[in-house]
């Protein structure tokens, strides 16, 4: 949202001392946040993402109904990005340079 204030961004968390955490971190954004579980949840996106979720299999089975089709899911994933992705019919694997991380694994999946 800082980078990109022409988004309109939307966090989702189920915890809410989280959720508390959240909307202070991100006061004067523009930032939603919201309390609640991918599976729940009512709405399309263009882009869902997650860190830290689930499987690739169980993020895709508990988010895909968020996703415009069209639009994608992208999870950062760690040195098992390439065996979740192969689970998952149509996954990419995009490996980029953070600062910071040795090698970070991004995984898309379009809706």
């Amino acid at each position: 949202a800082l980078a990109r204030p022409d988004l309109k961004v939307t966090l989702l968390e189920p915890l809410q001392r989280r959720v508390t955490f959240l909307e202070e971190a991100v006061a004067g954004l523009g930032v939603e946040v919201h309390r609640g579980k991918a599976e729940l949840e009512k709405g399309q996106y263009d882009y869902v993402t997650a860190r830290a979720v689930a499987p690739l299999s169980k993020l895709w089975a508990i988010s895909k109904h968020l996703i415009k089709p069209g639009g994608s899911l992208l999870a950062m994933k760690g040195e098992a990005a390439a065996a979740e992705a192969a689970e998952v019919p149509g996954a990419i694997v995009h490996e980029i340079e953070l600062e910071g991380i040795p090698l970070a694994r991004v995984v898309e999946v379009k809706r």
